[in-house]
């Protein structure tokens, strides 16, 4: 990559090698205190949701917080910065019969994603931004809506 196409990627929120290595030891972390059963990062809860990659075909660990959406569902936020759609949005909609998550301290749950639109988009976000009021000041620093998601046990 020349030099003007580093300083432009950069000056687009396209992350450097220290923050991707910072970024996947985090994600390290919190993936394994998932896993030995404490759920909760920054007062929220996790989940590590389970995707493969759109163009690697690749499995994708991603610790996501999660809020409660009805029975078996769990409602996930696709914030990724403010600028763009993370990575594992994007994969969780290019396969969505390849997802799954992990609660704290259990298997693999194969689940079905499911965007919510309209009201009823509305109304999940209402009860997000209730739960975790700084995702509702997230978004106003952002010129897009976060996708909101639903995820249903198959």
């Amino acid at each position: 990559m020349a030099q003007d196409q580093r300083v432009k990627a950069r000056k687009r929120g396209t992350p450097g090698a220290v923050s991707r290595w910072v970024q996947r030891t985090m994600n390290a972390r919190i993936i394994g205190k998932v896993r030995r059963g404490r759920g909760t990062f920054m007062g929220m809860d996790v989940l590590v949701l389970d995707t493969v990659g759109r163009r690697t075909g690749r499995r994708r660990e991603t610790p996501v917080s999660w809020f409660p959406g009805g029975d078996d569902a769990w409602l996930i936020v696709a914030s990724g910065g403010g600028s763009q759609d993370p990575d594992w949005y994007v994969n969780l909609m290019a396969h969505p019969d390849q997802a799954a998550v992990e609660l704290p301290g259990g298997g693999a749950v194969p689940v079905t994603p499911h965007r919510l639109d309209g009201a009823e988009r509305e109304e999940a976000w209402q009860r997000i931004t209730a739960a975790q009021p700084r995702y509702a000041k997230y978004q106003r620093r952002s010129d897009r809506q976060y996708p909101v998601v639903r995820l249903t046990r198959r």
